[in-house]
């Protein structure tokens, strides 16, 4: 079990690297999943997801997620073959947490170094905890 703590990670980046661990079989846990981070300009990055959200109707869909670990997940299944059987086996092996949960408190989690916050060039971002309460989610 792959362990990895989203602080300061880009989610795309993240999440292309989580996808190809899940397409090869490992079981991966994703904790701080509100601190990812998303970059661009906060007001642009508002307008796409918001315009998602509002999409389709509540009977009919397409349902976009407004949690931070609903959001992960959603981009992580953008990434892998999630109708056929070994997409939903890799997605089945996927956790995704907002905060540390008491199970996996004490073990060591890993930070991704290719995902890293790091290499931004500008200071245009903001983390997927404040997009989601914009968003009107409650967690």
């Amino acid at each position: 079990m792959v362990l990895i703590n989203a602080q300061g990670l880009i989610v795309g980046r993240l999440s292309s690297i989580v996808a190809k661990k899940l397409l090869q079989g490992e079981e991966v846990t994703i904790i701080n999943a509100e601190k990812a981070i998303l970059s661009g300009s906060k007001a642009s990055t508002f307008r796409e997801y918001k315009q998602a959200v509002d999409r389709g109707t509540r009977e009919k869909g397409p349902y976009y997620p407004k949690r931070p670990d609903a959001i992960i997940r959603r981009t992580i299944r953008g990434m892998l073959p999630y109708k056929a059987q070994r997409g939903k086996d890799a997605m089945a092996r996927l956790r995704v947490y907002i905060g540390t949960p008491s199970d996996v408190q004490g073990q060591q989690a890993v930070t991704l170094e290719k995902a890293s916050a790091a290499r931004l060039s500008s200071y245009r971002y903001m983390e997927l905890g404040e997009l989601s309460k914009q968003l009107g989610a409650k967690f």
